[in-house]
C-alpha cells in the first residue's frame, strides 16, 4: 500500500525531486482522519503535505514557514486524490482549535510564521483533551 502511495505522489509532483513534511492518513466520508482505518488498512491512504523542504536540488529548510508553504501549494496540483495540501490559519488558532475539538480531532500544531524548519521540538503541538 505504501509504494502505491509513493508511486501517486511521485507522479502527481510533475518529475520535481521534493522532500515533503507531511503524514498519511485515511480521511472518512467527511474528511475527517481515521487512524484505525490506516492502522488496519481499511481506507485508501493519502498523504496530506504540511511543509516543502527540499526541491530540485534547492533546500528550502532556512526559509521563513510563510515561503516554504506558498512554493509547496504551488507545487502540489489542486484537485488530486493521494496528494494534499495542508492549509494553514494565521489569525485565529484558538477558533482553529475549538474547531478541531468540535468534530472530534487529534488537535492541531503551531508553527513561526517567519521561521525557518527546525525539529520538531521547536513547533508546539495542542492536544485535544476530550
Amino acid at each position: 500500500m505504501q509504494s502505491l502511495v509513493n508511486q501517486t505522489i511521485a507522479e502527481d509532483l510533475d518529475s520535481h525531486d521534493a522532500i515533503l513534511d507531511g503524514e498519511i492518513v485515511c480521511l472518512d466520508g467527511d474528511g475527517k482522519s481515521q487512524f484505525r482505518d490506516l492502522l488496519f488498512r481499511r481506507g485508501e491512504p493519502r498523504f496530506i503535505a504540511f511543509d516543502l523542504l527540499w526541491l530540485d536540488g534547492t533546500d528550502l529548510r532556512f526559509l521563513s514557514l510563510a515561503d516554504r508553504k506558498q512554493e509547496l501549494k504551488r507545487l502540489i496540483p489542486r484537485v488530486r486524490d493521494q496528494l494534499l495540501y495542508c492549509d494553514h490559519v494565521e489569525a485565529d488558532g484558538e477558533g482553529l482549535f475549538r474547531l478541531a475539538c468540535e468534530n472530534d480531532l487529534e488537535g492541531i500544531v503551531a508553527k513561526q510564521k517567519f521561521e525557518p524548519y527546525k525539529p520538531k521540538s521547536q513547533w508546539l503541538k495542542i492536544r485535544n483533551r476530550s
